[in-house]
């Protein structure tokens, strides 16, 4: 497989920014944040309409069966736009799980609803993810440990750096799965789950390079925009190349799945997005702390995914371990 996108997935990604780019987003996310779902649910609609919430999902149980790059495609996306809700979870991670399962009784009773949008799904992995993102939202909540998986409730609510993302503990409810055989299930479902929220993580870069771009064109002192300084020129180029160096891990991670791909891709679209979220308040100033400007929406998206699906320390720490062994074995 090639990790070039192809013509198609450079289509839909452009008619996806055109959809959310018309829906207004940022609006969307306010409003969630606030603890308003019904933009925010209106717009995952929209999105099941093109085809979003299938992708992950087997054409058997009513989705499109493409492969963990078209996802990726669609969650960069989303990911661009600050599409509120646990997208790297029900996008990606529990479709994944259900179809790794491999139980007709439970693909029959959440798959179908997964891919027509009717179903937001979020799912607590501990250690690796110790919370279910946006649980108050989402109408199947999985509890996927090594051994088990459970269906859960939400329980105790934790608050996230990211006003418009919720974290809650998870109670482990109905087994819905048992033995051995579980925990490669659940693995797959982790290193998809973390592609995923990589490819949000690269997407929050690139708007914040773009917003940063324009705000320099735009914002004059001495008598000159601010973007043709060589200081800020200079800092701009490094977030750009920042982004794209990353984009390659992502689109290797997405094709074999692997440790030590998926942790590359997370740490390198985690340090592109924080160069990326650095640079844009160093170019806007003081008004890109302020709640009032959208520019916080994408700061705080991109604090919040950095430490999500395993944090930085602990994925280098599967590329070493993954270089020294000179494997490619789940962990």
């Amino acid at each position: 497989m090639s990790l070039i996108r192809s013509a198609e997935q450079q289509q839909f990604a452009s008619s996806l920014h055109d959809l959310l780019a018309a829906a207004d987003a940022p609006g969307a996310v306010r409003r969630w944040a606030g603890g308003d779902h019904s933009p925010g649910l209106a717009l995952w609609r929209k999105l099941a309409g093109v085809g979003v919430t299938a992708l992950a999902v087997p054409p058997g149980s009513g989705g499109l069966g493409a492969g963990l790059a078209d996802v990726v495609v669609a969650c960069e996306e989303l990911g661009h736009h600050a599409v509120p809700g646990p997208v790297a979870e029900s996008a990606a991670a529990v479709p994944e799980l259900i179809t790794a399962l491999a139980d007709d009784r439970l693909s029959a009773r959440w798959l179908p609803g997964l891919a027509a949008g009717d179903l937001i799904a979020t799912v607590a992995l501990p250690p690796w993810l110790p919370y279910a993102t946006d649980a108050d939202a989402a109408g199947l909540i999985l509890l996927a440990e090594p051994g088990a998986v459970r269906l859960a409730t939400a329980g105790t609510r934790h608050r996230s750096v990211d006003p418009a993302r919720s974290l809650s503990q998870a109670r482990g409810g109905e087994v819905l799965a048992r033995g051995p055989a579980v925990a490669g299930a659940v693995a797959r479902a982790r290193e998809a789950g973390t592609v995923a929220c990589a490819a949000q993580l690269l997407g929050a870069g690139r708007a914040l390079l773009e917003a940063s771009v324009l705000h320099a064109r735009q914002r004059s002192q001495f008598g000159r925009p601010i973007g043709s300084f060589q200081a800020v020129k200079h800092q701009l180029a490094d977030v750009a190349i920042g982004l794209e160096f990353a984009r390659p891990l992502l689109g290797e991670a997405a094709v074999t799945l692997t440790p030590r791909d998926v942790s590359a891709a997370k740490v390198a679209c985690t340090g592109a997005a924080q160069r990326a979220a650095r640079a844009a308040l160093q170019v806007h100033g003081a008004i890109g702390y302020t709640q009032e400007h959208d520019l916080h929406l994408w700061l705080t998206k991109v604090r919040a995914l950095a430490g999500a699906w395993g944090s930085q320390a602990g994925h280098r720490a599967r590329v070493m371990a993954a270089i020294a062994d000179g494997g490619l074995a789940w962990n």
